[in-house]
């Protein structure tokens, strides 16, 4: 049996990713306009996780996300056990919202929710509408931010009378200016490893397509005992908390990077090249053995695209390291120090150790 990739899933981040830089190329164009609010552009801000606006005393970060496709999962699921997971598919919207805010510092302060449908009938629906509901709601107080608003379009002939497409902003500070995260990167640094709770938010397309060879689909058992479909809905960990101790703690974080899309590759996000080489590999999920080996899915492409147990990395100097493992232990999160950063002239690349393999840097064309 060949092995599946997340591009003959029907995803090819290429072609994705050349449309986004098209997009920043012409947003680049509009900068100007700032200037009439007393506002500027950090220089080199395109292409971050978050977009940046610099008043004279503080930054504003503003981004938008959207969940991707983990909630026909949970509607599969609904209609198979008549149990809802929508609360979890809640806390994952914030989730991919916020955590690409702190990524660069900033702490949110407004998520605003976007939800389509292709029918107004979809929240006809009590239990699973309520607890969508409940759930963005507990992902903003997860993040310590308020639910500001949203919008809730019924897209006929555009979006499936029967789903949902979920997305959202959030709007956040950086205060004071000094906790920016701008990528200030030495060799020797330290990156530290924040575990995920599973697939998380990326990848769900390969997921789908992996139940629907399945004889009894998301209801197959892993080796834990538990459903294939029951493990892809376990609710995304939100990472504020611990760029928000490291803030209060005075622990600088020279970077940080939100591993979903693209895997571990998302690594070298950075664009000043640096060799980011893993030396630990900490288990993964159960979940993601299930993937490798029922679609089947080769290591390489595994690491390429899932987040395979580590949902967020930060670089620390060396001397922070373990006070940086311990917050994170102390705020809640399981931690441990990955890997060191290496200079090595021109070159870009992430190199995992212990599993031979190495990604060089035209592999992620995100920038």
């Amino acid at each position: 049996m060949s092995s599946l990739s997340y591009e003959s899933s029907g995803v090819n981040y290429d072609v994705l990713d050349a449309f986004k830089r098209a997009c920043q190329k012409a947003a680049g164009t509009t900068t100007g306009a700032l200037a009439a609010h007393g506002l500027s552009e950090p220089a080199g801000i395109r292409g971050d996780s978050a977009y940046l606006l610099e008043t004279p005393t503080e930054y504003l970060a503003h981004v938008e996300e959207g969940l991707g496709t983990k909630n026909l999962v949970a509607d599969a699921m609904l209609q198979l056990t008549g149990r809802s997971f929508y609360r979890n598919i809640g806390i994952d919207t914030v989730a991919t919202i916020v955590n690409d805010l702190a990524s660069c510092g900033a702490l949110p302060v407004s998520v605003a929710m976007h939800a389509a449908v292709g029918d107004a009938s979809f929240f006809s629906h009590v239990a699973r509408t309520a607890d969508l509901a409940d759930g963005f709601a507990e992902g903003c107080r997860q993040a310590n931010a308020v639910w500001g608003g949203g919008e809730t379009p019924a897209l006929k002939g555009i979006v499936n009378p029967d789903a949902i497409v979920l997305a959202g902003s959030a709007v956040g500070r950086i205060h004071p200016k000094s906790n920016r995260i701008v990528g200030d990167v030495h060799e020797g640094d330290a990156i530290i490893f924040l575990a995920s709770s599973g697939v998380q938010t990326n990848g769900l397309t390969l997921c789908r397509k992996i139940a629907d060879n399945l004889p009894q689909g998301y209801l197959t058992k892993m080796a834990d005992g538990r459903m294939y479909g029951e493990a892809l809905l376990d609710a995304s960990v939100v990472y504020v908390r611990f760029v928000a101790a490291c803030q209060k703690a005075g622990l600088k974080l020279n970077y940080a990077s939100h591993i979903t899309g693209h895997g571990w590759r998302k690594l070298m996000r950075l664009a000043e090249p640096f060799v980011y080489r893993i030396t630990h590999v900490p288990a993964a999920h159960p979940v993601f053995g299930f993937i490798a080996q029922h679609g089947p899915v080769d290591t390489r492409e595994m690491y390429a695209t899932y987040n395979m147990g580590i949902g967020f990395a930060a670089y620390v100097d060396p001397k922070d390291a373990a006070s940086c493992v311990e917050l994170a232990t102390c705020e809640g999160y399981t931690a441990s120090i990955g890997g060191v950063v290496k200079k090595q002239g021109g070159r870009k690349a992430v190199e995992i150790e212990p599993l031979g393999m190495t990604f060089e840097g035209e592999t992620l064309q995100v920038r």
